[in-house]
């Protein structure tokens, strides 16, 4: 039997042997503690917070919608090459050609610039160039050279010339892009002040831990000068069930806080560092401040002013109504009269091989002379065949007409817009005063929670006496003892919010509190 005993512990220390450098291997690296103040805190949460980020992509989109928007105004080249051949058939003797059949070959190009203008008129400007060559009697030229130079403007007097389709697309992006730096402002407050609340949520959650330690220290305590009662006959026996229950319910206690300690580390880290961040979930934070108390005087009237001027809530309604506004705008334009002028300009140049033709019809052929591309283009910059035409046209429709359908719908929403804006008004202005009511309020809490603890402390103090010199019971000790514990908890989470509530106040006059 000592034998096998002896195997058994040699097989033993093989094993932890064998195993010791793996668990040493396997065991987690310690938590980092990063020390943090409040403003650090938030610092480091408009850097790495995705909601953030994800705010600030907005504007960028805008900034390509705008972008978007201008390309109507962009400039656009054309050019067309074409070559084209053709016979046909002679059906009559003016057909022109001999043998039976008529061959026509053309090879073209042109090249032109076109572009919308920001004040609703357009042009276009176009060069055409053709080479053509026929079997035609007819022709006086073959191959024939021919060039023209064409230029078109257009412009609305009425309809479209103040603002148009376009003009209201880049307005209303203008519009949504400064609605996204007030979404990005919103983001940014809100953010700030919840990074504020959790910060502080968590220092609170650490100073409740240690009040509920010092209640457990107190229990403990008690426990053991009761077994010291009891061992001298002073106490009987039954007086220590009720102090290890004591202990027992406090261990509970600081179970819970201590738990409530990790889910206020998750909520706080989660707001302040990006999740990519090597060891997101083990970094621990520790708040370098408690939750201080310093009295403040609110000035309501103050803050309702700053309130109606910066509240984002408010701006984006106001941008809203500015976009309505080019809305209307745009609707009342495209109710007038379609009144439109243009004007068409064209140059002509031909040349190439041109035939001398005797008398008759068509006259035998019986010299030919050259007029080169040069002559062609200097016909066109002399200005020899000129061509225009100016017109002006007039439309509107008789009876109701959708534009005017789309005036009446945007007027009402403007009008509603405006309706909103005024109740929105009203609400951020209680919302101030609530806000500023629950500041005082947690400030008078503070006061009178210090004045309990104090308080509490003493009738603790009293019951201790009394104990001592036989005068009341341990029950009343450990009463006193959870209402002392209770009394610190109250004048912390009075602390706490009071910190809240000024967050809160500074944060209601920038953005709404969700």
């Amino acid at each position: 039997m000592p034998h096998r005993f002896a195997r058994v512990t040699s097989l033993l220390t093989i094993a932890l042997m064998i195993t010791g450098p793996l668990a040493a291997q396997s065991t987690p690296p310690p938590p980092q503690v990063l020390r943090l103040t409040v403003d650090e805190a938030v610092r480091t949460a408009l850097e790495s917070n995705l909601g953030v980020q994800v705010a600030r992509i907005d504007p960028l989109i805008q900034d390509l919608s705008i972008a978007l928007a201008r390309t109507a105004w962009s400039p656009t080249f054309n050019s067309t090459l074409q070559t084209t051949s053709a016979d046909t058939p002679n059906n009559s003797f003016l057909s022109g050609a001999l043998g039976t059949k008529t061959s026509d070959a053309r090879f073209s190009t042109n090249a032109g610039v076109s572009q919308l203008l920001p004040w609703g008129g357009d042009y276009s400007v176009g060069w055409d160039g053709i080479r053509s060559t026929t079997t035609n009697l007819f022709s006086n030229f073959s191959p024939q050279l021919r060039s023209s130079l064409s230029l078109n403007y257009r412009q609305p007097l009425l309809r479209g010339f103040s603002i148009d389709a376009n003009r209201q697309q880049l307005l209303v992006s203008r519009k949504n892009r400064e609605i996204a730096d007030v979404t990005l402002r919103q983001a940014v407050t809100l953010t700030s002040r919840a990074v504020r609340n959790a910060y502080w949520d968590l220092a609170y959650a650490i100073a409740s831990l240690d009040v509920q330690r010092q209640s457990l220290a107190l229990a403990q305590t008690s426990l053991q000068n009761t077994r010291a009662r009891i061992e001298i006959g002073t106490t009987p026996p039954i007086d220590v069930v009720e102090a290890e229950a004591e202990v027992a319910t406090r261990e509970e206690a600081v179970i819970i806080a201590a738990a409530q300690i990790e889910t206020a580390q998750d909520t706080l880290r989660a707001l302040v560092y990006n999740p990519s961040t090597p060891g997101f979930w083990t970094t621990r934070i520790q708040p370098a401040e408690l939750p201080p108390f310093q009295a403040s005087p609110v000035d309501v009237d103050a803050a309702t002013r700053t309130a109606l001027e910066r509240r984002t809530d408010l701006a984006q309604t106001r941008k809203n109504l500015e976009a309505t506004d080019v809305n209307l705008r745009f609707f009342r334009n495209q109710a007038l009269p379609d009144v439109t002028a243009s004007f068409d300009y064209g140059l002509t140049g031909l040349g190439g091989t041109q035939f001398v033709r005797g008398e008759g019809f068509p006259g035998p052929i019986i010299g030919q002379s050259q007029r080169g591309f040069g002559s062609v283009l200097r016909d066109l910059f002399a200005n020899d065949f000129p061509s225009w035409t100016a017109t002006l046209n007039v439309s509107y429709p008789i009876g109701s007409s959708q534009p005017e359908a789309n005036l009446a719908r945007a007027r009402l929403q403007y009008t509603q817009g405006q309706t909103q804006l005024r109740n929105q008004e009203l609400q951020v202005v209680t919302q101030v005063r609530e806000a500023a009511r629950q500041v005082q309020t947690n400030q008078k809490r503070v006061d009178t929670t210090r004045t309990s603890r104090q308080l509490a402390e003493r009738r603790l103090d009293a019951e201790e006496r009394k104990l001592t010199a036989g005068t009341t019971t341990s029950f009343f000790v450990f009463q006193a003892q959870r209402d002392l514990a209770q009394a610190r908890n109250n004048e912390l989470r009075s602390i706490l919010d009071y910190n809240r509530s000024i967050v809160d106040f500074e944060s209601v006059q920038e953005a709404p509190l969700r």
